[in-house]
C-alpha cells in the first residue's frame, strides 16, 4: 500500500460512530444495492468492495432482497480470505421477519455469503409481522450464534419508540434510513431522538443514488469542492458524516470511486461551508414523511 493510500485509510479509521452496544465502526462503509445484477461488472464490483476494505471501509451492507440474493453472493466472494476484516450487515424482508421464516431467511443469507455469522442483521422495513415477534426472533438468532447483533431499517420516530418499549427492543443497535443533502427530513425529530438513545443512523443512498436529485450539479457543492480540490460528491458525503452520529454506506461498482468516497473522510467542513449548504438544502421546519427508496 502506498503512503497516500495509508493516509486515506488513516483518515477513514479516524472518523467513527459507536453503535448502541458500544461497538465502534468507521463512519464510511459500503453498500451493495444493485451489485450482482450485471454479470459483466462482477469482477469490477468485487474489486470495488475489496478496495474499500483496503481503505478501511470495513462495513459492508447487503440484503436478501438485493438481486434476489445475488448481492449477498457477490459480497461473499469479495470477502473470501478477508472475512475477519469486515463488519458484515444483511437485511431480512418484512414477510420473513418472524418465526421459522426469520431463521430460514437468516440461514439463506449466511449460506449465500459463505459465512457462519452476521455482525449485524436488520429488519429491512416494517411489514405485517408484529415487531414483538421480530424482536423475539432476532434475540433467538443472537442466542444461536447466527448473528452478533440486530437493528432495523426504514423505521420512523413513532415506530422506533414502539420498538424500544418492547421486551428486548432496546437491544436494537441502529436504524438504517435514507439520508443525504436533498433528503433531510430525519433531522426534524428522528435523528435528535436517536441521538438521545445513543443510536447512530446508518445512511443509505448518501449520494442520492437511485433518487430524483443530482447532487453533483449543485452550484454550492461545486463551489466548495473547487476551493478544496475535491469533487462535489465528496463534499456531499463528508456532509453526511459531519456529526459523528451517521455511518454512510455509499455504493459504487468503480474502484476509483471507492477511493474518492474514502477520501471524503479527510474533509471537515467549516461552519461557513455548512451554512452555505443549509441555505442551498434547507433544514426541515416541520415533520416530514420518512423518505424511502
Amino acid at each position: 500500500m502506498s503512503d497516500i493510500s495509508k493516509t486515506i485509510k488513516e483518515h477513514v479509521q479516524a472518523r467513527t460512530v459507536t453503535l448502541r452496544d458500544g461497538t465502534e465502526l468507521p463512519s464510511l462503509g459500503q453498500g451493495t444495492w444493485h451489485m450482482g445484477d450485471n454479470a459483466g461488472l462482477r469482477e469490477q464490483e468485487i474489486e470495488a468492495l475489496r478496495t474499500g476494505l483496503d481503505y478501511g471501509m470495513t462495513v459492508i451492507d447487503t440484503a436478501e432482497m438485493y438481486g434476489g440474493g445475488k448481492a449477498e453472493q457477490l459480497a461473499g466472494e469479495a470477502l473470501e480470505g478477508r472475512r475477519e476484516e469486515a463488519f458484515l450487515v444483511s437485511k431480512v424482508l418484512p414477510n420473513n421477519a418472524g418465526g421459522e421464516k426469520l431463521e430460514k431467511a437468516c440461514e439463506g443469507s449466511l449460506s449465500r455469503l459463505g459465512v457462519e455469522q452476521l455482525d449485524l442483521y436488520l429488519l429491512h422495513w416494517r411489514g405485517s409481522v408484529p415487531l414483538k415477534e421480530t424482536v423475539r426472533g432476532m434475540e433467538k438468532l443472537k442466542a444461536d450464534g447466527k448473528i452478533k447483533r440486530w437493528g432495523v431499517s426504514n423505521l420512523d420516530t413513532r415506530e422506533m419508540k414502539e420498538l424500544l418499549s418492547l421486551e428486548n427492543g432496546d437491544d436494537a443497535v441502529c436504524n438504517q434510513v435514507l439520508y443525504h443533502l436533498a433528503s433531510r427530513g430525519i433531522e426534524f425529530d428522528l435523528m435528535p431522538w436517536m441521538k438521545e438513545q445513543r443510536m447512530p443512523v446508518m445512511a443509505y443512498c448518501p449520494l442520492d443514488q437511485g433518487g430524483g436529485h443530482t447532487l453533483g450539479e449543485s452550484r454550492t457543492l461545486q463551489r466548495i469542492a473547487e476551493r478544496r480540490g475535491m469533487t462535489p460528491l465528496q463534499i456531499a458525503l463528508a456532509w453526511t458524516i459531519r456529526s459523528g452520529m451517521v455511518l454512510s454506506i455509499p455504493k459504487t461498482s468503480n474502484p476509483e470511486h471507492v477511493r474518492e468516497n474514502a477520501e471524503a473522510a479527510s474533509i471537515t467542513l467549516t461552519n461557513e461551508e455548512v451554512e452555505m449548504l443549509d441555505r442551498a438544502f434547507p433544514k426541515p421546519q416541520t415533520k416530514q414523511p420518512l423518505d424511502i427508496v
